[in-house]
């Protein structure tokens, strides 16, 4: 595997992990508050939208950053 790409993988895995903690925790706040079992519950649902984020990132980045390249160059 070449750097760039692990680069990429490695970006793709740490902004995943970043972005999902905060959106999953300011969406249990914002819609439900806070409660006894809202740290729980918060780590649960990071760990459903990391598993679902990923692949995304990883299946559809590649594309939307061709479609980017082309458009701006």
């Amino acid at each position: 595997m070449n750097t760039v790409l692990k680069r990429k993988l490695a970006f793709a895995l740490l902004m995943g992990i970043v972005t999902t903690g905060i959106i999953s925790f300011a969406l249990l706040a914002l819609n439900l508050g806070f409660w006894r079992g809202f740290f729980s519950t918060w780590l649960n649902s990071w760990g459903i939208g990391y598993v679902i984020v990923i692949p995304a990132i990883l299946l559809i980045g590649p594309h939307l950053q061709a479609r980017i390249d082309r458009l701006i160059r």
